[in-house]
């Protein structure tokens, strides 16, 4: 990656995670550019349309131009057409927020969701983050899937993350977490309390044809003290129901079909 391109595409990162804007001083500390060449990739962005500035303060924010960029991509995708009627019959039969998520290389990305509560509380996180492996439901999913040393990898590159971020139950050891993969083997999706966040409860199910690697994780989540356990193995049936509908779907999905082919997806072969 040239120097030029690396350093447009961190400020990008930075930005995405600041919807506020942010200034100058701050982009260039936090990111380790020298003032006067971050002050130049940003008037090139400006320029490309991927950032604007804010004329009260001088700071610099995303435009929508990436946003945009992405929903024409899963529009075109077919993932969208494919997954919503399958989480939405889900979200209705579980009354929960039900989520979609795609694996792409190492990471799992959301894409699609259907909210079931009608009322009380709900759970819904922004849309498009990547997931944390080593402490989601998704994420556990997933990794249920590889042989343990490509789970190992994988959260290795990501990272355990701050223990202050996440619940309680999250794990922080490799040993700690490889018997939970175990148990979602066993039971054949992810169950999880207080780990992703305190307070809130999650399972997940990959969206995986018989013999081929899992392209997508479908997630049920929900606040701790309405999504038990013990409700949570009672969903159980019908998360399996939907991440089988979509994987024996997938293949009309190019991203569906795709989304973890390539060098990591190559290695599971």
């Amino acid at each position: 990656m040239s120097g030029s391109l690396e350093k447009s595409l961190a400020i990008l990162e930075y930005l995405a995670g600041r919807p506020n804007g942010a200034p100058l001083v701050a982009i260039a500390t936090e990111l380790n550019q020298l003032r006067s060449s971050c002050h130049r990739t940003l008037h090139e962005l400006v320029r490309y349309g991927y950032v604007r500035t804010l004329p009260q303060r001088g700071d610099y924010a995303l435009t929508t131009k990436l946003a945009s960029l992405g929903l024409s991509f899963l529009s075109k995708s077919g993932v969208v057409d494919i997954a919503q009627p399958v989480i939405d019959r889900l979200a209705e039969a579980t009354e929960e927020l039900v989520r979609l998520a795609i694996v792409d290389d190492q990471r799992l990305t959301l894409v699609a969701k259907a909210q079931g509560a009608r009322s009380g509380l709900r759970y819904d996180p922004d849309m498009g983050i990547e997931l944390q492996l080593s402490c989601s439901a998704a994420g556990h999913a997933w990794l249920m899937t590889l042989p343990e040393e490509m789970a190992l990898e994988a959260v290795t590159r990501q990272g355990f993350g701050q223990r202050t971020h996440f619940g309680p139950n999250a794990p922080t050891t490799f040993k700690a977490l490889l018997e939970m993969l175990q148990e979602s083997r066993t039971r054949g999706f992810s169950l999880l309390c207080d780990v992703y966040a305190p307070g809130m409860s999650a399972m997940a199910a990959p969206v995986q044809r018989r013999g081929e690697q899992a392209t997508g994780v479908v997630v049920i989540a929900g606040p701790s003290m309405r999504l038990t356990e013990k409700r949570m193995l009672e969903f159980g049936p019908e998360l399996l129901r939907a991440s089988a509908e979509l994987a024996h779907a997938s293949g009309a999905s190019p991203l569906l079909q795709s989304a973890n082919l390539g060098t990591w997806g190559n290695r599971l072969d």
